[in-house]
């Protein structure tokens, strides 16, 4: 037991109520039954070439299976301030829906006036459908197209722009394949004055080549180093690598230095059956799953 350990039971708590999140297609609710409990906030994706209305079909049959539906919106995707209004106001009559994921979307030129993420926040339209929280993305890694400082302004004005308005604004962290960056950047914001709630990303259990797959599309270079030593490490033991030394190593940190850490989500990149059973067993072996693989095959350290 060390002087850090105060954090871990907090964190434990906030991990066994991890969000997920599924494609816009909807055909992964049966599964999502299966393995996640009910109650459970699920994020939809909107990729490119989606069309907002699918998006609000797949955030009513989550409610109606007993789901938080929490739709991403694309600002980018949004071709006009009417199909924005629209989007906003089907999601909320037909799905319940009071959170919203932001995202500036994976297209380079956007299809109508919404250019960012802050030109959805300044339309008045979340207020004015009566969404209650927005979540919008970290980076602790660095951003691909922003310094950290005009990152860091950036939350601030999402900060300012909550204690304006009355809405509760949250951070999704990008996934990491190691703590130190995550502590990092909380660090930073600590010292920026944003005390913004911070979600951790979580990369699910999946092969070494689809992490490393994800890692490079999303523009995680700089801890794709930590998961070759996992990989090192075990070998060709395990066929899936699970997020374990991330949480261990934010279990393992001060408490004050997780102590703005809200909540975790799980990006399920090799399904949400793994997800799910990682989730349900993470906690069960103080090393998490990977050291008792090792051990099962005689392999732990005397």
């Amino acid at each position: 037991m060390t002087v850090s350990d105060p954090s871990s039971p907090r964190l434990a708590a906030l991990l066994s109520s991890a969000s997920v999140e599924i494609s816009s297609s909807g055909h992964q609710i049966a599964e999502l039954r299966d393995h996640f409990a009910a109650g459970t906030d699920v994020t939809i994706t909107f990729l490119p070439g989606d069309h907002y209305r699918h998006n609000v079909g797949t955030a009513t049959a989550l409610r109606r299976a007993g789901y938080n539906p929490v739709p991403h919106i694309a600002a980018r995707e949004m071709a006009s301030r009417e199909a924005l209004d629209d989007f906003l106001a089907r999601a909320r009559g037909e799905a319940g829906v009071s959170r919203i994921v932001l995202i500036a979307g994976d297209v380079a030129a956007a299809r109508g006036p919404f250019k960012s993420t802050r030109d959805v926040c300044a339309s008045g339209l979340i207020e004015a459908h009566g969404i209650a929280c927005v979540s919008v993305a970290g980076h602790p890694e660095g951003h691909p197209f922003l310094e950290l400082r005009d990152a860091l302004n950036g939350l601030k004005a999402w900060r300012d722009w909550g204690g304006q308005t009355g809405t509760r604004v949250d951070v999704v962290t990008q996934f990491c394949f190691e703590s130190t960056p995550i502590l990092q950047w909380i660090a930073e914001l600590d010292r920026a004055g944003i005390d913004l709630p911070v979600i951790i990303g979580l990369a699910g259990p999946a092969t070494p080549a689809t992490l490393t797959k994800f890692a490079l599309r999303c523009g995680i270079g700089n801890s794709i180093r930590a998961l070759r030593a996992q990989i090192g490490r075990f070998g060709r033991l395990l066929t899936d690598t699970g997020p374990d030394d991330v949480v261990r190593g934010l279990r393992g940190a001060p408490a004050v230095a997780t102590a703005s850490i809200a909540g975790f989500h799980l990006f399920p990149f090799g399904g949400l059956r793994k997800a799910g059973n990682w989730l349900r067993t993470c906690d069960r072996d103080p090393f998490g799953p990977e050291r008792a693989a090792m051990s099962s095959a005689g392999l732990q350290n005397p």
